[in-house]
């Protein structure tokens, strides 16, 4: 799916989900297939990465019952055309990839937890010994565990790269008693998926959360929740300190994108080159990956048993 088009109000359309009213306090959240990198969206899907994004979120989500309150009301698609009958006939449009939330006022920060010192985090501490500005231990090696785990919030772009900031400027954003409670949920959600994914031969390297308030005042988890477009997973078996790690997300894709570019047959910006169904199929194999490895299940299998049982 490269867009939905749904029967309900659309309020947003990020790179990657489609966002509808569903109510005066929910929303419907649809994952697309679309897939970005280098802040260019592609023009072609990858085949199930929106269920696989769904999907993985709605597992996390309950895993974390009675740990933080968070938004999802359901991500069975039969259960939300109940609750919201605008959408009968559309069950093709919202399997596996549709999820009915509750709806929040969004706090305008990325809650980044890192674990590991990987990816820009090393870029800045490699150049400054620094991250977001502030001092880390001396010697630290790419990809070593930090502990503990350091918090890092970001704001958040509507075009570009997030870009770190203090948790000081995060207490001038939001307050203290929300940077509080924002830093304190992040820790807890990261601690769980941590501990879990560990014993499914996993690390979660670092991972982002977004937050949002109800308007009873609820504070909660919001969007989605330690999948491979939101975290840096790591198998565990194969992980060297010193180095960089492979991880179960686009990697086949940014490696061609960066042999276009490093070839002078792409400038980095859009249009971006056509994609090779090789590139799109090993990128759809690592999405696929991910869910089996975290959820223990097989995504594939799975919704062929369900297409086989509504036939």
């Amino acid at each position: 799916m490269l867009a939905s088009d749904l029967p309900l109000p659309r309020i947003g359309r990020g790179k990657v989900r489609d966002i509808y009213a569903a109510g005066p306090d929910r929303v419907l959240l649809v994952t697309t297939d679309r897939i970005s990198a280098f802040d260019v969206v592609m023009a072609e899907t990858i085949p199930m990465k929106g269920a696989v994004l769904t999907q993985i979120s709605a597992w996390w989500f309950y895993q974390l019952e009675g740990v933080v309150p968070h938004h999802m009301i359901s991500a069975d698609a039969e259960a939300i055309i109940e609750e919201v009958p605008a959408l009968q006939g559309h069950l093709a449009s919202l399997a596996g990839r549709a999820m009915l939330c509750r709806r929040t006022n969004v706090f305008p920060i990325e809650c980044v937890i890192r674990g590991y010192l990987s990816g820009s985090a090393w870029k800045e501490y490699a150049a400054q010994g620094t991250l977001a500005g502030e001092k880390l231990a001396p010697g630290l090696l790419e990809s070593a565990k930090l502990e503990p785990a350091i918090f890092s919030p970001a704001t958040k772009a509507e075009t570009g790269h997030d870009e770190n900031i203090t948790i000081a400027r995060m207490r001038e954003v939001l307050g203290d008693e929300v940077a509080n409670t924002l830093e304190r949920m992040t820790r807890a959600v990261y601690a769980l998926g941590e501990n879990i994914s560990r014993d499914q031969g996993i690390i979660i390297a670092d991972t982002k959360f977004e937050f949002g308030r109800e308007k009873d005042g609820r504070i909660i988890l919001i969007d989605e929740v330690m999948t491979p477009d939101s975290s840096r997973f790591w198998a565990a078996d194969a992980y060297r300190p010193g180095q960089p790690q492979p991880s179960f997300d686009k990697q086949p894709l940014r490696d061609y994108l960066d042999a276009e570019r490093g070839a002078g047959r792409w400038n980095g910006d859009a249009p971006p080159p056509p994609l090779p169904a090789d590139v799109v199929d090993a990128t759809s194999r690592r999405y696929l990956d991910a869910y089996r490895r975290i959820t223990g299940d097989d995504l594939e299998l799975r919704r062929r048993r369900s297409v086989r049982s509504a036939g």
